[in-house]
């Protein structure tokens, strides 16, 4: 799908249904998955904790390749060379070309923390063509746009971009925006549930 237009159809398609794959209970955790949630928690910065979120448990089905995953997204959050608002436009954009309720719903909260006020949330929505943006911003977008669109970066875009990222920025943006539309993918695929406060399309 090039965009969402009907939030709530498309939330009620991908999150309106059961999960696909039933999360781990408690009972079922083996020391392998708990070692790895643990070992997560700790390299994104939180408390140490028994509770699992079905979100984590359910990928815990497959313990070693989603500690890869994580690890990745960890770096790319709270390691990353971009800016907190570069990073949250990029995804928050990729999550609504994806049509991505669980990630466009927690990403709002996380750019929020991070300087993206409402409007511009409300405005990612439109993408790039959309009045009010900075040039710095709107190259992001393009960015994001171009990428899933075309699987590349236009040279226009490229130079854009190149007038106020160095050479590891460059690299990171299209890690960034690949990676949080595997996570798309990963989540939408498997119809996770919406964690509690998670409004999916509809927050800004």
């Amino acid at each position: 799908m090039g965009t969402v237009t009907d939030e709530s159809k498309r939330q009620s398609e991908i999150v309106g249904q059961p999960p696909r794959i039933r999360p781990l209970q408690a009972g079922e955790m083996g020391a392998e998955a708990r070692a790895i949630a643990a070992r997560i928690r700790s390299a994104a910065g939180l408390p140490d904790s028994a509770e699992v979120s079905e979100y984590v448990a359910t990928l815990l089905k497959h313990p070693l390749l989603y500690e890869k995953h994580a690890a990745l997204g960890t770096e790319l959050l709270a390691h990353g060379t971009l800016t907190g608002r570069q990073r949250e436009l990029a995804i928050l954009r990729t999550g609504w070309l994806c049509g991505a309720p669980y990630e466009w719903g927690e990403h709002v909260g996380i750019a929020k923390r991070n300087g993206v006020v409402a409007e511009d949330i409300a405005r990612v929505a439109e993408g790039s063509s959309a009045q009010g943006w900075n040039d710095e911003d709107k190259a992001i977008l393009q960015a994001a746009e171009e990428l899933h669109a075309d699987a590349a970066i236009s040279d226009a875009t490229w130079q854009r971009l190149e007038a106020f990222l160095d050479e590891r920025q460059l690299i990171e943006l299209p890690y960034l925006i690949g990676n949080y539309t595997k996570v798309a993918f990963v989540q939408n695929a498997l119809r996770l549930r919406l964690n509690p406060g998670n409004q999916g399309l509809s927050a800004r």
